[in-house]
This record gives C-alpha cells, sequence and structure tokens, in this order.
C-alpha cells in the first residue's frame, strides 16, 4: 500500500525536519538538553537527507531513494527510542518524550507508504555507486 509519490516524502520529510528544529521550544522542552540536542540534530539530518536524495527537490542528488528509505527507518527508530537511550522518558513531563515517540511513528510511517515509482528519476541525477 505505497501511494505517496517521492516529492510529498520530500516535502513532508522536510517540513518534519523543520519542525523538529522547533519542537523544544514549541513543547517547551529547550530547558532539556538531551530531548533538544536529539530533536534538532535529527530534524537537521532529515534536511539534509532529502535534500541529497534523488528526489525531485534534491540538490545535489547522491542517495538513491530506496537508501533513502532505509536512513528514515533508522531515523525513525532512533527518535521513537531516544527516550529510553537518552533518560528523558522518565520525566514526568510527557512533553519532553511524546513529541520524540510520535515523530518517530511518522518518520517510518511515511517512508514505509512512499512509492519510488510514482515519480520517474530527474534525467539530470547522479547516483554514486
Amino acid at each position: 500500500m505505497r501511494f505517496l509519490s517521492v516529492k510529498a516524502h520530500t516535502i513532508i520529510g522536510i517540513v518534519i525536519g523543520v519542525l523538529l528544529l522547533f519542537a523544544p521550544t514549541v513543547f517547551g522542552f529547550i530547558n532539556d538538553t538531551a530531548a533538544t540536542t536529539v530533536a534538532q540534530l535529527v530534524g537537521i539530518f532529515i534536511i539534509l537527507s532529502e535534500l541529497v536524495t534523488v528526489s525531485p527537490f534534491g540538490l545535489l542528488r547522491l542517495i538513491p531513494m530506496r537508501a533513502h528509505f532505509i536512513l528514515d527507518y533508522i531515523t525513525g527508530v532512533f527518535l521513537l527510542l531516544s527516550p529510553w537511550l537518552f533518560g528523558f522518558y522518565g520525566s514526568s513531563e510527557p512533553n519532553k518524550w511524546i513529541p520524540h515517540l510520535i515523530v518517530g511513528i511518522l518518520i517510518v510511517g511515511y517512508a514505509l507508504v512512499t512509492n519510488p515509482s510514482l515519480d520517474p528519476r530527474p534525467k539530470n541525477a547522479v547516483i554514486i555507486k
């Protein structure tokens, strides 16, 4: 059931990356160093990942989409496990860990439903093998 286009996937990825950059302020966990660092570093990683992938909005187009999906799965699982990995799950403030959990699940989810064949590879794509 892969219904999402690569173009839509890229847009969603960039939006999620930007939202993760601002999540510490929006959700009020800016004072928790671990939760803030994880959210912002993952946000930066997602944005960069989208920009170097072979997609309609890719600037460098170095990473094939299928490899990008693997990065998304790893990134999503890392983000959803990060509250336990970095010790901010036990907090009495769920606003510190619930965004990581939900966004991690969303990242894996939108990677699972993206159909790489809905968008042909751009003609000027450069693939490093």
